[in-house]
């Protein structure tokens, strides 16, 4: 299995921007389907946006497309998630999550720790 860590969640305001970040070690990170998924308190977790192995391609929830960018280098072996005009309703512990099947698809088998972004009104 991979190894997962988040950092790079905290406070912010509305309207404001925070940036994921998800570093991986153990395995061959290029080998590896990633994801964000998001849960809100009590809400069930939610797939926020996914990659494919090169990056090339992304998938993104309704909910944040065209406000939140995945990306990967995976000569770093690190995926980010950019948030762009933070709402109040993205308040949640974010997740990275990684797989050799398409994380769309599955239950990943590989998880972080979660990192808490709170959005203030």
């Amino acid at each position: 299995q991979v190894q997962l860590v988040e950092s790079g969640g905290g406070l912010v305001q509305a309207g404001g921007s925070l940036r994921l970040s998800c570093a991986a070690s153990g395995r061959t990170f290029s080998m590896y389907y990633m994801g964000w998924f998001r849960q809100a308190p009590g809400k069930e977790r939610e797939l926020a946006a996914a990659i494919s192995l090169s990056g090339g391609t992304t998938y993104y929830a309704d909910s944040v497309k065209g406000r939140f960018t995945i990306s990967r280098d995976n000569a770093k072996n690190t995926m980010y998630l950019q948030m762009n005009s933070l709402k109040p309703e993205d308040t949640a512990v974010y997740y990275c999550a990684a797989d050799q099947r398409p994380v769309t698809t599955v239950f990943p088998k590989s998880w972080g720790q979660g990192t808490q972004v709170t959005v203030s009104s």
